[in-house]
């Protein structure tokens, strides 16, 4: 596996490897789903680059940039056993230098749901890609579906600027008690780690009820709430219900939505979803 570290030997590298060419961007601190990316790309692409960076440009003033989970000597061990054709590691001085001005917005999608409590998230997550994008060159990107609402914020600039890389995703991955993978994960004492599993229940709990007829999107709402606050340790940032392109927010189901939850549990803000089968949101 090479190591690259400046973006300028990157942009080189990438321009003799361009054909076929996958890229995984990640924050490090690597698990189970972050390495089902990396061996979907292995597999259908010709060669692959996983970047690892800490973007500060998602964090806000009062979030875990500083405490975010880092193991660079056990990530790289991973992508070396799946024979990973380069691992990225740009320093922020070179991504964000002095003087650096240029931010991408993607209007409404990325101000709801996460947007609405981190203002910043998604103008960070957007401009960092779009940058990896045009130092890396790749015909294919990797995104998890976990993600859900970042996921469409990146397809909706990939679409409106014109770039030339195609979206693969992979679904949301779990933990064999069901608890969505995530880095944050490892902020969890055990005792929050069962509190946690609470999310995953109240999803459940949910789809039971429109299998069963139930849709109204109040009543669901409220049983989830009430399913997640049954665990202590937990604060309901919010709960919605929506579409699961727009995001805004369903009284009735009908068709397909998307039911996404975030939650603090101890010091860890946990995310999850659903995309509610058989179900486009009607008023």
């Amino acid at each position: 596996m090479k190591i690259i570290q400046s973006i300028q030997e990157m942009t080189e590298w990438s321009r003799h490897h361009s054909v076929g060419l996958g890229l995984v961007p990640t924050m490090g601190f690597l698990h189970e789903a972050h390495l089902a990316l990396v061996k979907k790309s292995l597999k259908e692409c010709q060669s692959t680059v996983v970047s690892i960076f800490t973007n500060p440009a998602q964090f806000g003033p009062k979030e875990d940039l500083d405490s975010y989970p880092k193991d660079l000597e056990n990530d790289q061990k991973k992508l070396e056993a799946l024979k990973t054709d380069v691992l990225f590691l740009p320093p922020p001085e070179e991504v964000y230098p002095s003087g650096y001005k240029t931010y991408i917005k993607v209007k409404d999608i990325s101000e709801r749901l996460c947007g609405i409590t981190r203002p910043v998230f998604f103008e960070g997550v957007a401009t960092v890609v779009l940058k990896l994008f045009n130092i890396v060159r790749p015909e294919f990107a990797f995104f998890g579906e976990k993600d859900w609402q970042q996921l469409e914020v990146i397809r909706t600039m990939v679409r409106d600027l014109n770039l030339d890389v195609t979206i693969k995703t992979v679904p949301l991955i779990r933990e064999p008690d069901g608890l969505a993978m995530s880095s944050r994960n490892s902020y969890l004492s055990g005792e929050e780690r069962r509190s946690a599993l609470g999310l995953y229940k109240s999803l459940n709990v949910a789809k039971d009820l429109l299998d069963q007829g139930e849709t109204s999107v109040p009543v669901l709402r409220e049983k989830i709430r009430d399913v997640i606050a049954q665990n202590p340790f937990t604060n309901i940032e919010y709960i919605s219900i929506c579409d699961p392109h727009t995001f805004e927010e369903c009284d009735q189901i009908f068709q397909k939505a998307l039911i996404a939850l975030a939650v603090k549990v101890g010091k860890a803000r946990l995310i999850d979803n659903v995309i509610v089968e058989r179900i486009s949101c009607k008023d």
